[in-house]
């Protein structure tokens, strides 16, 4: 294939590297060495983009980068070294500058084999991507394009420099990476890349869980998600990696015997991200919480499928059982706790609100909801407005007019009492002081018992939480068990005119 040579001006292409670029590269080439910037921030650049990190390769050693640089840089590091990348810092830059290097995987390894290079070419031709196969020589700003990123760009498709077959032998993780690509940029994938992706998908197994986690994350956090997951499912990398979304296509959902759980479920995913706000709102853009719980919300319905008399189908619990799906699947993909519990919480919810009927909800019930809810009352509206796919725009009006009046009812709740962090009237301290307890798991029914009031009947007046708790406290058996070393009795009342004429 010829190599193309392009030398940038701006009747070329219109964009502008930062100065810290070119300082850079004159002061390889004043030491003899060639530097280019490489890859994504090339590719950036001709998107009309650009990135606060930089990559550079170069012809010259870990030990002469570091020499080059150490006086230059704000601050270096050389912890990528093995591989031969220096990482620095320099004028609000984050600057990494590898050795020409070929990578390869042991096809039964996870770690890749490093060895270095002499040729800028050849370093490019081991990149996952064409369009990341780029390279601005400085600091003459020579485009170097031996296998026709730009031409890719421009056509908006994804193909690998060499044979896909080899790209994803070097690095399973690539196909990953080119499904991130499809959701991030909205790039198809040519058709030998999908070929290879679903020939080689069992590949994926070799790479960590953390690496295909991180994937996930920025293809679940793209400008259009639903390419991304649309690519691993159809070639099969799903199978490995989302088992649980992949189940999702051979299910009928229940109202729509046309359409399948799966094409809902991406369909929602898409309408909770419109619904996500800018960075001073609620739920600020791209929300990988908000996105994956809609992605997720109905996993436990294959598990859940029942056809009942009359020809109906069921999926009872599937929001209990899909919750602890999307759990299990998070951990299995080394997502922290925080996540793995706010997203698996949302699922478990997101059939909450179809009990709001046109009577409505108690103020006790909208109280739990907002209380079961927590700090992810906001997503759950998010997700809950986006559960409905519908194509009868009266039944779609009628609900979205019901959340609309479950939300005013909180609204109105909240300027009446403190929702965020429903409690119970009396403390721990004061349930103890009144029942002559010490603590132990008597307080906590007891306590349980004043979260319950509370939620039943809004705030109450102290004096009538404890006359409330007495009462409660006389009606438990004589067995009840105290606290430890509590002495009291379980009937600590005033006692009854009846006991006191005795």
């Amino acid at each position: 294939m010829a190599h193309a040579h392009h030398k940038i001006d701006s009747h070329t292409v219109d964009f502008k590297v930062p100065p810290v670029v070119l300082e850079l590269g004159q002061r390889f080439v004043d030491a003899g060495h060639e530097l280019s910037l490489v890859g994504g921030p090339v590719r950036d650049l001709f998107l009309g983009r650009t990135s606060p990190d930089l990559d550079f390769t170069t012809d010259a050693t870990p030990d002469q980068t570091v020499a080059l640089v150490k006086k230059w840089a704000d601050n270096f590091w050389e912890i990528g070294r093995a591989f031969g990348t220096i990482g620095m810092r320099k004028a609000g830059f984050q600057i990494e500058i590898t050795t020409y290097r070929a990578e390869a995987y042991d096809p039964d390894s996870r770690k890749p084999v490093v060895a270095f290079g002499s040729s800028l070419t050849d370093d490019l031709l081991r990149r996952d991507f064409t369009i990341n196969a780029m390279a601005l020589k400085l600091p003459s700003m020579e485009l170097v394009d031996p296998f026709g990123g730009v031409r890719d760009l421009h056509a908006s498709v994804l193909a690998t420099p060499g044979a896909p077959e080899a790209s994803f032998s070097d690095d399973p993780l690539r196909m990953m990476r080119a499904a991130r690509f499809a959701a991030q940029l909205g790039v198809s994938v040519h058709d030998d890349v999908r070929d290879a992706m679903t020939g080689m998908a069992d590949r994926i197994k070799i790479i960590s869980a953390e690496r295909v986690r991180d994937e996930l994350v920025k293809l679940v956090c793209g400008a259009r998600p639903r390419r991304g997951i649309d690519l691993l499912v159809d070639t099969g990398l799903a199978e490995h990696v989302l088992p649980e979304v992949s189940a999702l296509r051979l299910e009928s959902d229940e109202h729509h015997r046309h359409k399948d759980v799966y094409q809902h479920s991406l369909q929602v995913l898409e309408q909770a991200a419109d619904l996500e706000t800018d960075a001073d709102g609620p739920v600020p853009g791209p929300d990988f919480v908000l996105r994956f719980a809609a992605l997720m919300h109905d996993v436990g319905k294959p598990a859940t499928r029942r056809f009942e008399p009359g020809g109906a189908v069921s999926f009872r619990h599937h929001d209990m059982v899909g919750a602890k799906f999307t759990s299990k699947r998070m951990k299995a993909l080394r997502f922290d706790n925080d996540t793995t519990k706010a997203v698996a919480r949302l699922v478990e919810l997101h059939m909450r609100f179809y009990g709001y009927g046109d009577a409505g909800w108690s103020d006790s019930a909208v109280r739990r909801y907002v209380t079961d809810a927590g700090p992810l009352l906001e997503r759950l509206h998010r997700l809950t407005r986006s559960d409905v796919t519908t194509r009868n725009q009266r039944k779609a009006e009628r609900l979205a007019f019901a959340y609309d009046d479950l939300e005013s009812r909180i609204a109105a709740l909240r300027e009446q009492e403190s929702l965020d962090a429903v409690r119970p009237d009396l403390d721990g301290a004061r349930i103890m002081a009144l029942l002559d307890l010490k603590p132990g798991p008597v307080v906590g029914r007891a306590y349980k018992f004043l979260l319950n009031e509370r939620m039943e009947h809004g705030p109450l007046p102290a004096g009538e939480a404890e006359t409330r708790l007495l009462r409660w406290w006389a009606e438990q058996p004589e067995s009840a068990p105290a606290g430890p070393g509590a002495e009291a009795s379980p009937a600590v009342v005033e006692p009854s005119p009846v006991e006191e004429s005795k």
